[in-house]
C-alpha cells in the first residue's frame, strides 16, 4: 500500500509540469524569414544564418530567468505564404514555420532556446507562443 502511494505521488509530480505547478498545452510558433520561394506546405528548413532550425533540432522553452520549462525535438518546418495576396502561381515568399505542442507553466514571459543558440522571446498570440526570427 505505501509503495504504491509513493508510486502515485511520482506520477503525479511528473504529470503536473515544474515543482508541481499546472502546466497549459499551447503551440510554439516560429516563423523563419528565410526569403524563399517555395509552394506552400512543402517541407523546409533554415538557411543562411538560421540553419540551426530544422527537423529534430533540440529546443527548450525557458521562462525569463533561463529556467527550462519543456524540451525536445523540433518537427520539421512547413511552407507557409509570407502574405495573403494571390500571385495567381504555385511558388510563392514564404517563411519556414516551426510548430510545436508543448504544455508550460504560466510564467511573465517565455524563450524559446533552439541548438543552444540565444534565446528568442516569445509572444502570446492567441493559443500560441510566436516568434519571428529574425525579429
Amino acid at each position: 500500500m505505501i509503495l504504491r502511494y509513493g508510486v502515485a505521488l511520482l506520477l503525479a509530480a511528473a504529470v503536473g509540469g515544474c515543482g508541481g505547478e499546472a502546466a497549459s498545452a499551447t503551440t510554439v510558433r516560429v516563423l523563419v524569414r528565410d526569403i524563399n520561394i517555395r509552394e506552400e506546405g512543402v517541407d523546409c528548413a533554415g538557411t543562411g544564418a538560421y540553419t540551426f532550425f530544422h527537423n529534430r533540432a533540440p529546443f527548450k522553452v525557458v521562462d525569463l530567468d533561463g529556467r527550462t520549462l519543456t524540451d525536445g525535438k523540433l518537427p520539421p518546418g512547413k511552407a507557409v505564404r509570407t502574405f495573403e495576396e494571390d500571385l495567381e502561381v504555385d511558388r510563392v515568399p514564404t517563411y519556414c514555420e516551426f510548430a510545436v505542442s508543448v504544455s508550460v507553466p504560466s510564467r511573465a514571459g517565455y524563450q524559446l532556446v533552439v541548438d543552444d543558440e540565444s534565446p528568442i522571446p516569445l509572444r502570446p498570440d492567441a493559443d500560441s507562443l510566436v516568434a519571428v526570427v529574425p525579429s
